[in-house]
């Protein structure tokens, strides 16, 4: 009896309106309950009055055929009139499901805070699975201190989980949008385009899912900080069996569609090297197998920024010249890499928020191309660097850095460009580690406050720009 006590265990469930969904997270309790048998499950309801009518059959069908499950209908709140003033708002705008939510959370709090003080222990929930539209109760759940992606060692009293009714294609779009909307500017219904998303074939921009087309709509707001929040609970539920998303599962758990900033946030001050290669730099897949030896080998955190291996793997040697077809990450790094390196390293495809990420106080080093943008932006944010040339005038510029400013640790290239895993690891454990490190590391300092002082007012670069607008005045040059 004792035993039995002991192995049960009760989840909240908290649907958002209408009988769609309900009925498909209803159906997710009922799998589990069929076969786990330990489980109880009590399904909050938060709809408006007048869709309770319809969904009310089947909640009474539902209790009678599954005692172990029951529901609880939160209060009602009325939406402000300038959102709505029409009782079909719901259905003309699926908006109002995430305004619903938030303006529904005082009474979340309330019957969450009634249901853990449950007396007995088996009574209290462990689990809190939230409908995708009402997302916002992850801010529910931390206000009541229940752990998410940052509190692990509470995950065994609570784990906050998000349920999208949908699959895992879908899945890996919508925890990519937060990086997909700092690409670009405009809306991919404007967009002649193919979209990236990893795990996710290239797909036309304008056949992204239909309430994200225009990004200056409300309902497209809702969906990216839904988005953000995705990322931080403690585990994804989807409707969908492994084998049929195969890549969009990979994808989803090896952290590929995730916003590298969100991954930084949780790492150490200055712990993780940087590394890519401007927009056009590419690799052999022979020397990709020297990088991956190198991070892997150097027991340092890392983001990596990795793209496709030219075509024939040699013909447009480190230059990217038109895009390819995506392979996935196994076919680019090594059988086991990621899994072995997950709790140290990031490896995100084609592109991250490079300003964003130097400015980022985990980030202590960075491998570049030395493209003079790449190279602005490291002296501006303080960060030391790796410079590995590979076209255009960046062996030019490494010349200027490495040998009379001696800002810059450099890599050696043999022959044909190529750097070899010892070569490529030595000068990361110097940068990172050692006192050639630390060197670079203050004279970069010295730089960025020396651009600093060149932006502030009465500085170089503010007198230098003063002067070129005077001259666009005067119509000389």
């Amino acid at each position: 009896m004792e035993m039995e006590k002991a192995d049960k265990c009760h989840i909240v469930m908290y649907s958002s309106p209408g009988k769609g969904h309900l009925m498909s997270l209803v159906e997710l309790a009922q799998s589990l309950i069929r076969h786990h048998p330990s489980l109880s499950v009590t399904v909050l309801i938060s709809s408006p009055s007048h869709l309770l009518p319809s969904i009310t059959p089947y909640v009474s069908s539902v209790s009678s055929a599954t005692p172990s499950i029951a529901f609880r209908n939160l209060p009602s709140v009325s939406l402000p009139p300038s959102l709505s003033s029409a009782p079909t708002a719901f259905s003309d705008d699926p908006a109002m499901y995430f305004e619903y939510a938030r303006l529904n959370s005082p009474n979340l709090h309330q019957t969450l805070s009634e249901l853990l003080s449950a007396s007995q222990p088996s009574q209290k929930p462990r689990a809190l699975v939230v409908d995708f539209f009402y997302g916002s109760g992850a801010e529910v759940a931390a206000a009541l201190r229940l752990p998410a992606k940052f509190q692990p060692h509470l995950s065994s009293l609570w784990q906050f989980n998000n349920y999208f009714p949908s699959g895992t294609n879908p899945l890996a779009a919508f925890l990519y949008l937060p990086t997909l909307h700092k690409l670009t500017n405009t809306s991919f219904k404007d967009l002649d385009c193919d979209v990236d998303i990893p795990g996710v074939p290239p797909i036309p921009a304008k056949h992204m899912p239909t309430r994200m087309l225009d990004r200056s709509s409300r309902i497209y707001g809702h969906f990216l900080e839904t988005s953000m929040r995705l990322a931080e609970s403690a585990g994804l539920i989807s409707n969908m069996f492994e084998v049929l998303e195969l890549r969009a599962v990979k994808a989803i758990s090896e952290g590929m569609c995730r916003d590298c900033l969100s991954w930084l946030d949780s790492q150490l001050s200055r712990s993780v090297l940087f590394m890519t290669f401007g927009s056009m730099g590419v690799f052999s897949s022979k020397q990709l197998r020297e990088i991956d030896q190198a991070l892997e080998g150097s027991g340092l955190r890392f983001l990596w920024v990795v793209r496709n291996p030219p075509p024939d793997d040699e013909i447009w040697r480190n230059l990217a010249i038109k895009p390819e077809d995506d392979p996935g990450m196994d076919a680019i790094l090594p059988s086991g890499f990621t899994e072995r390196t997950k709790d140290r390293g990031l490896v995100v495809k084609s592109w991250a928020p490079q300003v964003a990420v130097l400015s980022h106080d985990s980030v202590g080093g960075f491998v570049s191309h030395c493209g003079w943008n790449s190279v602005m932006e490291a002296v501006c944010a303080g960060v030391p660097m790796i410079v590995w040339p590979l076209y255009a005038e960046h062996k030019l510029i490494r010349a200027y850095l490495a040998g009379e400013m001696k800002l810059v640790l450099s890599v050696a290239e043999s022959e044909g460009g190529f750097v070899t895993t010892e070569e490529l690891a030595g000068r990361i454990a110097e940068l990172m580690c050692l006192e050639e490190g630390r060197k670079v590391r203050e004279r970069v300092a010295e730089m960025r406050n020396a651009a600093r002082e060149a932006l502030s007012e009465g500085g170089s670069s503010r007198v230098a720009m003063a002067k070129l607008v005077d001259s666009f005045k005067s119509g000389m040059m």
